[in-house]
């Protein structure tokens, strides 16, 4: 996905939601995965079988839609091209509500190569090997711990998730009644041996299950000296080992302390995405605290700076999804634009009534809020960035900040 802009990996995502929101009654939707090279007269001549099989099918509704998506998808490849990383047709009879359905068909170019052909006829389309593509592979192996408690857990992409957390029945440093000093520090150093032993054991078990081609390497956190313990007896396996990256001082060993060590190794972990991205946030956060004028947020203000040329950045999040609407009433006399916030799949609601004369609005344009921001910052030669919501200031963008934000080139007063 690398190779990917930032703009047509989101169009990318946004396809595969709007795919996945169609559903089909029966096994009456069509995913035709066709990879680079493959013979299209192969394909015809198995849809005409395909074609005729369908007419065993009992009910009359589903073997009409099922034969009427198979006719669709073979009048098509009369005139494909296929492209250089393959193509997959989507078509079928969707269903609407009210007991309806509807004929559709979308078509995708993948950002990678299709590596087999696949025909897949469910009540849902198939998408897997494109849900795959958004994948982002590269990994790392995190390890917070201390004498009390570790916590196992995986950067894959942007998302960290914890996978195991352990509590040690090490003694504190108080001995008990009748044990002799040099006796009870044996003991406790046994304990403490013995935990970070079930912590290489867990870690190695967790992350020796990740594909090592996209193994990056492993982080360790937690407080001096235990880090420094545990690495130097090399208490994880031995092609572990070799890809330790760093050792970083955190204050917690739960599962909050992965989020912590993932901050605290920054500077190791620069070139990654995620990094890129929180940078940027907090850099658009110091402005905003630091009340210079050069941070601004919300369509509306973003949208003016944009159309001055004051905008450096523009961040947008991967998770916002709007459309910019042309209402207008049908005498003439009344217009307005205005942005929806919209749910793949979700039922449009009503356009609302004129203010003037209380006719119905007709919807006469729609444009998508963020390819229409996007043009508008490429004349403007701003940079736009898109922001996940797989981290906690990323989220904080959607959530809080309406899913647009910008740093300014200058305070503009607006």
């Amino acid at each position: 996905m690398s190779e990917q802009s930032a703009h047509s990996k989101y169009e990318f995502k946004k396809q595969l939601e709007e795919l996945r929101s169609k559903k089909g009654r029966g096994t009456e939707l069509i995913s035709l995965y066709i990879p680079p090279g493959k013979q299209i007269s192969d394909i015809t001549s198995q849809l005409r079988t395909e074609h005729g099989q369908a007419s065993n099918i009992k009910s009359k509704v589903t073997k009409d839609n099922v034969q009427g998506a198979l006719e669709s998808l073979l009048s098509r490849l009369r005139y494909v091209e296929v492209p250089e990383n393959g193509i997959v047709f989507f078509t079928g009879a969707v269903d609407i509500g009210a007991n309806k359905t509807n004929m559709e068909s979308m078509i995708v170019e993948p950002p990678q190569p299709i590596v087999t052909y696949r025909y897949h006829c469910d009540s849902s389309f198939f998408l897997e090997p494109l849900e795959e593509m958004l994948r982002d592979a590269k990994t790392f192996g995190l390890l917070v711990l201390d004498r009390r408690e570790a916590t196992v857990g995986l950067l894959v992409g942007k998302h960290i998730e914890s996978y195991r957390h352990l509590t040690s029945a090490v003694p504190g440093k108080q001995r008990k009644g009748g044990q002799s000093a040099h006796r009870f520090q044996q003991l406790r150093l046994i304990a403490i041996h013995d935990f970070y032993k079930r912590i290489g054991d867990a870690a190695s078990e967790v992350f020796l299950t990740v594909d090592h081609k996209d193994f990056e390497g492993v982080l360790i956190g937690g407080p001096s000296p235990t880090k420094e313990e545990f690495e130097s007896g090399e208490f994880l396996h031995h092609e572990l080992q070799k890809k330790m990256l760093g050792l970083f001082d955190v204050a917690y060993t739960d599962e909050s302390g992965l989020a912590e060590l993932v901050n605290a190794a920054s500077e190791r972990l620069s070139d990654i995405d995620l990094m890129v991205e929180k940078k940027l946030m907090q850099r658009f956060l110091t402005e905003l605290v630091s009340d210079s004028g050069k941070a601004a947020y919300g369509e509306a203000q973003v949208r003016e700076n944009l159309s001055i040329g004051a905008v450096e950045v523009l961040m947008i999040s991967e998770g916002l999804r709007a459309e910019r609407l042309t209402l207008q009433c049908p005498t003439g006399d009344y217009e307005s634009k205005e942005t929806r916030k919209f749910t793949p799949g979700e039922q449009e609601s009503s356009a609302g009534n004129c203010p003037k004369c209380g006719s119905t609005l007709e919807i006469v344009e729609r444009v998508d809020t963020v390819d229409e921001l996007s043009e508008l910052a490429d004349q403007m030669a701003t940079d736009v960035q898109f922001i996940s919501t797989d981290f906690d200031e990323g989220s904080q963008l959607l959530n809080a900040f309406g899913g647009i934000v910008a740093i300014l080139r200058f305070n503009t007063g607006v």
